[in-house]
């Protein structure tokens, strides 16, 4: 399974989120061709805001759109937690310049829309990547000389390699892998509320989080502070179906009784709310079936509680590219060595981000355990125990160099 830049098909990439235009910039930037499969009738992005740790920066960096990203990104003072019942601060980390020393970027937060926006302008740019919307992947068939991607109208694509990044339920994965999502049953309910809007008390520049029983909220600015994302998670009292759906200013509220006053003015700005009620996936060590491999939430669907999705399919994109750099575009032992530098990092995402939403929604003992975790730690102390995680970059990222 060798191939080489002078391979005339084009790679195919099913998605045209995040992942799929990383993944784009990436293939390009190792000399191919490369058609981008979206099933909207445009390519675009829907959501609110998404936190990006100084990992996704040196991503945007390596798929050579530094600047268009930093240009629409709110670079944020400090992260910092909140008991959502007493309102006693319980963690606070600076992203200042230290923080930036520390691991050669900094800590921002970002409409999803602009991150999609940045990739789709510098994937445009080049030239060497096709669009084709309106089209779903739903089934791959494959050679010994490359792949055949069949859409929904039953048209067959033919390309050399297929990267599936179409998503937390994709098609692709289902084909190979067949594995049952985990419905947590937690209910996030997002919304983007203007500056006039937003209460005073509350308009901190950083990422904001107050933890309750049961549920937690977020806040923090977007857009140059001229729009805050708000974002509300609860554990749901009903049997939850993996899905978006428009959500119930009623049925936030009857969640968050007993949160203090200053949290509490969270739940009465938006004037309308999408709700997901979330899954993720077991983590899984095989992510490449031949010539087809995931990639992004495809490959490792997680929860929100690391706020790390979008910037673990960057890393994704970027892995990929460099596996591929230092085996000369030879694609079996570049898929080989993506999936092997990737599994295990974002495996220890999806883990960790289902014990984050135990510690954010801890409740008696736990609560009060919780609340004394990070007492008197220096930043210095935060930073050593988030190497693992913001301390990725080009350099480190294949697991045999």
């Amino acid at each position: 399974m060798t191939s080489s830049v002078c391979s005339s098909e084009p790679v195919l990439v099913a998605g045209g989120g995040i992942g799929g235009l990383a993944a784009a910039l990436a293939l390009v930037r190792q000399g191919f061709h490369v058609q981008v499969f979206e099933q909207a009738p445009q390519i675009g992005e829907i959501g609110a805001g998404i936190q990006l740790g100084p990992n996704a920066f040196h991503a945007f960096d390596a798929l050579g759109i530094g600047d268009k990203a930093r240009s629409r990104a709110v670079f944020t003072d400090y992260m910092v937690m909140h008991d959502a019942i007493d309102s006693s601060q319980i963690g606070k980390i600076p992203t200042d310049e230290a923080f930036r020393e520390r691991f050669g970027n900094p800590y921002a937060v970002i409409h999803r829309v602009d991150v999609h926006n940045a990739l789709l302008e510098g994937a445009q740019e080049t030239g060497r990547v096709e669009f084709i919307t309106r089209t779903r992947i739903v089934r791959v068939e494959q050679d010994a000389r490359g792949v055949t991607a069949y859409d929904a109208q039953g048209k067959a694509w033919r390309g050399s390699v297929l990267i599936a990044a179409d998503g937390v339920k994709s098609v692709v994965r289902e084909q190979y892998v067949g594995d049952p999502a985990r419905v947590t049953g937690h209910v996030v309910y997002r919304a983007v509320v203007d500056k006039q809007d937003f209460p005073e008390d509350l308009r901190w520049n950083a990422a904001s989080l107050w933890a309750g029983p049961h549920c937690h909220l977020v806040h923090y600015p977007l857009r140059g502070g001229e729009q805050y994302n708000v974002v509300v998670t609860f554990h749901s009292r009903q049997q939850e179906a993996w899905g978006v759906t428009e959500g119930s200013k009623e049925e936030v509220e009857s969640y968050f009784q007993g949160i203090c006053p200053q949290a509490r003015q969270l739940i009465d700005l938006p004037k309308s709310w999408k709700r997901w009620a979330t899954a993720d996936r077991e983590p899984i060590a095989q992510w490449t079936y031949g010539r087809v491999t995931l990639l992004g939430d495809a490959a490792h669907p997680t929860t929100q509680y690391m706020a790390q999705g979008g910037c673990m399919a960057l890393e994704d994109a970027v892995t990929l590219g460099e596996a591929l750099r230092v085996h000369h575009n030879a694609w079996e032992p570049a898929l080989d060595l993506y999936q092997r530098s990737r599994a295990t990092r974002t495996g220890r995402i999806v883990l960790s981000g289902r014990e984050m939403g135990r510690l954010y929604h801890a409740k008696g003992m736990e609560r009060l355990i919780r609340n004394e975790l990070w007492k008197g730690r220096s930043p210095a102390r935060f930073y050593d125990a988030i190497e693992w995680l913001y301390g990725w970059n080009v350099s480190n990222c294949l697991a045999d160099h």
